[in-house]
């Protein structure tokens, strides 16, 4: 059965999921595509991955990169997944174009060529937001471009990474 648990953070409400020891989900509440991931029944019950979860937020939040990442669980297509996992790869306050991404999926794949459209795509349907740090993937000029939370939230985790930001 899948849980959830609420967390507040400086930028609102953040909902989490799981199952067992493992995050399925983690929105902003409210964001778009929220509750992708969660099945139409539900309990709040705590999960030991939810308590990790909460370190791993409280250490963001406090401006540091966390050095440990809670058991994951992403359920998905093939591409979405290799996608996510290479968002996993991004380092605290650096980003990476969709185009980039793109590249080495496709190279991943063994592909000549990979659509940054698709990427979009898989990264803009990431169901565990922050962890699988899709703020992190700008525009081919490094100016932000879309973010299910928002593009405010989005520059705000940037910013609060000291991640170099193209302002438009």
């Amino acid at each position: 059965m899948t849980s959830v648990y609420h967390y507040h953070s400086p930028l609102g409400g953040i909902t989490i999921s799981g199952i067992g020891n493992e995050l399925t989900g983690l929105w902003f509440d409210g964001q778009k595509y929220f509750g992708s991931t969660l099945p139409k029944e539900y309990e709040e019950q705590p999960l030991p991955v939810f308590e990790e979860t909460r370190k791993w937020l409280d250490i963001y939040f406090s401006g540091k990169a966390p050095d440990f990442t809670p058991p994951l669980k992403m359920e998905t297509t093939p591409f979405r997944k290799a996608v996510w996992e290479l968002l996993l790869t991004i380092p605290f306050g650096q980003t990476l174009t969709y185009g980039g991404i793109a590249d080495r999926v496709a190279k991943q794949m063994g592909l000549p060529h990979m659509s940054a459209q698709a990427v979009g795509g898989a990264v803009g349907h990431n169901p565990i937001s922050l962890i699988i740090p899709c703020h992190r993937v700008v525009g081919t000029d490094g100016s932000l471009t879309g973010y299910a939370g928002g593009i405010e939230k989005k520059l705000h985790l940037l910013t609060m990474e000291n991640a170099e930001i193209v302002q438009r």
